[in-house]
């Protein structure tokens, strides 16, 4: 039996106990450094992440989740929880501690009556739109098909969808949530609803979610959009004109704009190919004969090397940015909430992508507003109601060598453009180094954050993450 961490109780014949049992009884498998299957357990999206637990407990079920939780709590471990491994910051592994591994939980369950969808903490969001679009429904989600939904939802969940049916958060009906003591709670409006208003972006902070239930909307199976892609001279007229072109446009219609060079699209001349650009990703899910006359908007904004846009599933679209996401590849992200694109921001990063440390390096506006805005900043943690844009600077490479010079481009730009940003920040975008920017995170709302945290996690047992403290000593 391995020795576990230092973080543990000091009796290691008690500890080794406690595993032993937890390997006894668990469902789901019980991993210690070198079984078979460990390494490729703690591996996460984001490559520069590269961390050791004492034990990984690849839950099966609610039973495991809560008897992980106990044995933690008991040897005073530290506590990582996985649910797709997409963050950034790389929280779902933790170093000598306990590493909760959602993952095998991926069961989705779809109501197509209510209009509901039941989804465990394991699932992905390909998972959850394979199930929910067989009944042409869905839930605003995010952009990268492999992202785990608890903890995109956790965070609060932004993408395509988002500007007509809000975001993710603003779906999520009720939650069954596992708490530092063990007990299994059902989060609601009616029921522990101050849990429910935490869960609703103060990320994993308040316990291990066992379920999601989410509204779902009718959406596709076919919705009209693609990419619109311009030369970099361009840029600076083009966000300019997207700028002035988003206070029209339909909310059925959502457009990201995103610099960087050019990948070999097939679309594309291949003169074009590791270019610099700026390309406009567009979906509109509106009647599909209104689609062409929508995009015009899009296909105003300049003088493209190329475009493709039409009718697709929309199950495709949400998987048409997995091969520049790919796992594997290192990671290192900087954002800011907008409200406008400001000149100056325009001219900042139309500089910087002229002269990336890397072809996977890129800076993208999500354009949220919308629903996402009409909603109270107190009615739930999530508070930036304001932000039209999240910005995101995405630092990616595969070398590790390059780490320093992609790593300053990142933090280089960000700095840049601060002076147009709103001062907050979409927590599921920090890095593992911006625990000084949890506040700006969750600006007014934080104090009662902190109260929620008192309360279902006195002692912090979850503080793997961008950790909300508890009150006291």
């Amino acid at each position: 039996m391995n020795k576990l961490s230092s973080s543990s109780n000091d009796d290691p014949q008690a500890n080794a106990a406690r595993i032993a049992d937890l390997q006894a009884t668990a469902r789901g498998q019980v991993l210690l450094p070198g079984d078979a299957g460990y390494d490729e357990a703690r591996k996460i999206w984001n490559a520069m992440v590269d961390r050791r637990p004492a034990v990984i407990v690849r839950c099966a079920g609610v039973a495991d989740v809560r008897r992980a939780v106990d044995a933690a709590r008991e040897n005073r471990m530290t506590v990582s929880l996985r649910g797709g491994g997409h963050n950034i910051a790389g929280t779902a592994v933790c170093d000598g501690g306990m590493m909760i591994d959602l993952s095998p939980m991926k069961s989705v369950r779809i109501d197509p009556e209510r209009a509901r969808a039941y989804v465990e903490p394991g699932a992905t969001l390909a998972d959850l739109d394979h199930e929910a679009q067989a009944f042409g429904l869905a839930v605003p989600l995010g952009i990268n098909s492999t992202t785990g939904v608890a903890g995109l939802t956790l965070g609060g969940g932004f993408g395509w969808l988002t500007r007509r049916f809000g975001l993710t958060i603003d779906n999520l009906v009720s939650a069954d949530v596992v708490t530092a003591d063990g007990q299994l709670l059902r989060a609601s409006e009616s029921e522990n609803p101050d849990l429910f208003w935490a869960i609703r972006g103060g990320g994993g902070n308040f316990g291990v979610v066992t379920m999601f239930e989410f509204q779902l909307h009718p959406v596709g199976p076919q919705v009209y959009g693609g990419l619109v892609v311009l030369p970099l001279e361009q840029g600076r007229q083009a966000l300019a004109r997207y700028r002035d072109a988003l206070q029209s446009l339909p909310e059925e219609l959502t457009v990201w704009a995103v610099l960087r060079q050019a990948p070999p699209l097939p679309f594309l001349p291949p003169s074009a190919h590791g270019k610099p650009i700026v390309a406009f990703a567009a979906c509109y899910t509106g009647s599909l004969d209104q689609g062409a006359q929508a995009v015009e908007a899009v296909r105003a904004l300049g003088e493209p090397y190329g475009e493709q846009l039409g009718p697709m599933p929309y199950a495709a679209w949400q998987k048409a940015f997995d091969p520049l996401l790919t796992p594997g590849a290192r990671n290192y992200w900087k954002s800011h909430n907008l409200g406008v694109l400001e000149d100056g921001l325009i001219d900042a990063v139309v500089a910087a992508v002229g002269d990336v440390p890397s072809p996977q390096c890129e800076i993208f506006f999500g354009h949220i507003a919308g629903a996402a805005m009409r909603v109270p900043v107190t009615a739930m943690a999530y508070p930036h109601r304001a932000a039209q844009f999240a910005m995101n600077v995405h630092g990616r490479w595969d070398d590790p060598q390059d780490d320093e010079r992609c790593i300053a481009w990142t933090r280089d730009i960000f700095k840049a453009t601060e002076p147009y940003s709103q001062g907050g920040v979409y927590v599921n975008f920090l890095t593992q180094d911006e625990t000084a920017r949890v506040g700006a995170a969750y600006g007014e709302n934080y104090d009662r954050l902190v109260q929620v945290k008192t309360r279902y996690d006195p002692q912090n047992l979850f503080r793997h993450n961008q950790n909300i403290r508890p009150a006291g000593p």
